[in-house]
């Protein structure tokens, strides 16, 4: 599915337009013209369709004429997964996004969960607390390891999934 975006001018004589590729807003704002006859420079974009995702990549990055066209160059070429690493990066841990900027270069840890005890259980099951007798499972106080765990990570919800993330 493709991106539908709005480009608002500044300037309250000229009438914004709507676009979905990069090319398209490059021409049409080249020859958006004002009441007065003269070009018009400066534009708010705003995301008006698409997916759910490519919504909240919008929004993480504060899209604008400057980073208008690596936003379609994401939107085109990167999966959930650079997405979503981008969106947690720069929305939630304050990363810097820039034209050159590209998914692998940030270190967030992302779990597709629910709750930080669904990340404690997660954890003892992959033996990172050590080697635990099955007997002991039990006794194990998952709460107390997820409120532990809450130092460090963090919930967010993208694009309607629940995630549990940690920003390096």
């Amino acid at each position: 599915m493709t991106v539908q975006l709005y480009a608002q001018p500044y300037d309250i004589s000229a009438t914004g337009f709507y676009f979905d590729c990069y090319d398209d807003y490059a021409n049409r704002a080249a020859k958006l013209r004002n009441a007065h006859g003269d070009s018009v420079e400066e534009f708010e974009i705003q995301f008006i369709d698409g997916e759910q995702i490519d919504c909240a990549l919008a929004q993480a990055i504060a899209i604008d004429q400057v980073n208008l066209s690596t936003f379609f160059n994401a939107v085109e070429h990167w999966d959930e997964d650079d997405k979503l690493r981008v969106i947690l990066a720069v929305g939630e841990c304050d990363y810097a996004f820039d034209a050159d900027t590209q998914p692998d270069e940030f270190e967030v840890d992302i779990y597709h969960l629910n709750t930080m005890r669904d990340l404690a259980e997660q954890f003892v099951e992959e033996g990172l607390f050590g080697d635990i007798p099955e007997r002991l499972l039990f006794y194990i106080d998952y709460d107390a390891i997820a409120r532990d765990l809450s130092v460090d990570y963090a919930q967010a919800t993208v694009a309607g999934q629940s995630l549990i993330y940690r920003c390096a």
